[in-house]
């Protein structure tokens, strides 16, 4: 069950991390979800790191550090995949 969350979490967050992001981003939607993940499993070490992974109630300091680390891997990871692919449109 535990990866169904990750899943659904990933999922989540990347598309937030999609729509905070200026522009278009290129990436499907399996490498969204996947960016996802990878995002909220950085935010919750850096949570541990700095000690509010474990708190009374509803965790907000660690889905804020969840979503920024979807964000930052959402952006290079767009970055990266539009490197490869080619597929970003030149300015005139």
């Amino acid at each position: 069950m535990s990866w169904l969350w990750a899943i659904i979490v990933g999922l989540v967050l990347g598309l937030i991390a999609k729509a905070i992001l200026p522009g278009k981003q290129q990436i499907p939607l399996w490498l969204t979800t996947i960016f996802g993940i990878i995002g909220s499993i950085i935010g919750n070490a850096v949570a541990t790191w700095i000690g509010v992974n474990e708190t009374r109630g509803i965790d907000w300091t660690r889905h804020l550090l969840q979503l920024i680390g979807a964000v930052v891997i959402v952006g290079v990871g767009d970055m990266l995949w539009t490197s490869m692919r080619g597929t970003r449109k030149q300015k005139a």
